[in-house]
């Protein structure tokens, strides 16, 4: 398909007309201030009079028209000479870039009473008594004077009529930068409000109401289609397509559906405009749509989207000005739409691997298969006690996952002692930390999961390992992770001995507080302890790392 596609209603181009209004009325003005006469106007094409002067006799004559019509050149001359009388004709720039010429007759000499002035008469149209009195009261010019003086106000009146087109040129540019300011100030708002974690309801309620304020239309739309299949994703991603609309919109989902099939829009289609001349054909597939602009959300050769605009305020029609800003708008949002699945995709990557070192640690050591899922919800919801934000809940959870990690190079043989460790055994045990640590160091999305891996054997009072550190010198991930990991680790059996009872367990976290673990986790713990119990009891059948499906 070509770029850009535009479908638009043909109107017939409308015959010229002469415009016997301001510009005629401006030009002679100005040649009345000039010479303190009126002149005639005669279209300098046909003859044909456009103004006559009440000051001059024999001004409607059409055989002036003709004289006018004949001149040579663009400069002011005389076209008649008859006695006393000169007929001067100034040639000026119309309405559309018309000719005209301007005439009027002009006393060049002084004349007796007795003389007998026929010609002038005749070019007057008056009997030679009314020509002669009208003449007497005529100032006397010099030729040459009037040639000047008709040179100046020539020249006058080219230059104001510049200044008038020059005016209307500021007039229309000024309408297109406020046009082109508020496009430019609605695609800024838009890009601002572009965030990979941002809510795409909520981007998509902000895009159609600027469009709705800035284009003249009764509806504005805009249709995401899927991005995934259904069951097939950790993350929440689309799985059907969804319309946004507001405004008198007369389609819904499947009517949008069916309108694009039926046009058979695809990506890099550019914008397509329809205008009531294609949408009154039988063949439009939804008559309640007159006029309509509907562009892609396209990456490459992707679909994830469209965006339309439909019917157009008082059946006016929507041309390339509004196309232009829709199709910016799409590109815009597709590119965004684009970089959401793209970075939801590599999340679904990173979950897999979650599950597989998840895996890999239960298969490690059967006998604290769960513990690692437990631990990381009982640490989000401690630190969702605690006020931790959403990014912190989800590194909680994938830090609780991974927090054993490093047991994977711990001894078998070591890891799965029924019996009570020696020295060098637990020293070995010790090591899992730092192990975890290298092991996860080299993959750049886990990097915030780091400090909890090495850090959650650390206590508050600094006898922990493996560095000893004391009190807020710990992440307060990895605090938190250390208070997680102990209740889960005394509440449940393992083959040398029996979980703890809940009851022993808060009295080991009172007496500890502030020496092995953080008090104000001790006190979120003891503030939430029921829904802890319930998470302790419950095992997870399916690993959901979407923290916001389950929190």
């Amino acid at each position: 398909m070509p770029a850009t596609v535009e479908i638009r209603k043909f109107v017939a181009p409308q015959p010229l007309q002469v415009d016997s209004g301001p510009e005629l009325t401006r030009c002679s003005a100005a040649l009345r201030r000039a010479f303190g006469t009126s002149f005639t106007l005669w279209d300098g094409n046909s003859g044909e009079l456009l103004h006559a002067s009440v000051q001059q006799p024999g001004s409607n004559d059409l055989f002036r028209g003709q004289l006018a019509r004949a001149i040579h050149g663009n400069e002011p001359q005389f076209i008649a000479d008859e006695d006393c009388l000169l007929l001067l004709a100034v040639p000026l720039d119309g309405p559309h870039g018309r000719p005209i010429v301007a005439t009027a007759s002009f006393v060049v000499r002084d004349v007796s009473q007795k003389e007998y002035l026929n010609g002038a008469a005749t070019l007057l149209g008056l009997d030679q008594a009314r020509a002669m009195a009208w003449i007497m009261r005529q100032q006397v010019w010099p030729a040459d004077a009037l040639l000047r003086l008709a040179t100046a106000a020539q020249a006058q009146i080219k230059a104001e009529a510049r200044a008038s087109d020059l005016q209307k040129e500021v007039e229309k540019l000024s309408d297109n930068l406020a046009s082109t300011y508020e496009e430019i100030c609605l695609l800024h708002s838009v890009t601002q409000n572009l965030r990979i974690s941002s809510d795409e309801e909520e981007l998509c309620s902000l895009v159609l109401r600027w469009l709705k304020d800035c284009l003249p239309a009764q509806a504005v739309a805009i249709q995401l289609l899927p991005v995934a299949k259904e069951g097939h994703t950790t993350y929440k991603a689309r799985t059907q397509s969804v319309l946004y609309a507001l405004g008198d919109c007369p389609l819904d989902n499947d009517g949008f559906t069916t309108l694009i099939e039926t046009l058979n829009l695809e990506a890099g289609c550019g914008p397509l405009v329809a205008n009531r001349a294609v949408t009154d054909d039988a063949g439009w597939p939804l008559p309640k749509v007159q006029q309509l602009i509907v562009v892609p959300m396209a990456e490459g050769a992707r679909v994830l989207g469209w965006l339309a605009v439909l019917n157009h305020p008082c059946g006016g029609e929507f041309g390339t000005v509004e196309a232009s800003l829709v199709n910016s708008i799409g590109a815009i949002l597709g590119i965004h739409s684009s970089n959401r699945d793209l970075y939801r995709q590599q999340a679904e990557f990173l979950a897999s691997v979650v599950r597989a070192l998840t895996s890999a640690i239960d298969a490690k050591d059967p006998y604290t298969c769960g513990h690692s899922d437990r631990v990381a919800r009982i640490g989000v919801r401690l630190a969702k006690e605690l006020g931790c934000d959403p990014k912190m809940l989800h590194t909680m959870y994938m830090a609780g996952l991974l927090h054993d990690i490093g047991k994977i190079g711990i001894d078998d043989a070591v890891l799965r002692k029924p019996g009570k460790l020696t020295e060098a055994e637990f020293n070995h045990i010790k090591e899992h930390p730092e192990l975890g640590y290298r092991i996860l160091a080299d993959l750049h999305e886990l990097a915030d999961v780091l400090p909890a891996v090495l850090h959650h054997h650390e206590q508050w009072d600094g006898k922990g390992y493996p560095f000893k550190l004391a009190g807020e010198q710990i992440p307060l991930i990895a605090r938190i992770l250390a208070v997680a990991d102990a209740y889960d680790a005394m509440c449940s059996d393992r083959p040398y001995r029996r979980g703890m009872p809940v009851e022993r367990v808060e009295e080991l976290f009172q007496q500890g507080a502030a020496q092995q673990w953080d008090a104000e986790v001790i006190r979120a713990y003891f503030a939430c302890n029921s829904d802890i119990r319930k998470i302790s009891q419950e095992e997870r059948a399916n690993l959901t790392l979407d923290v916001q499906q389950w929190t």
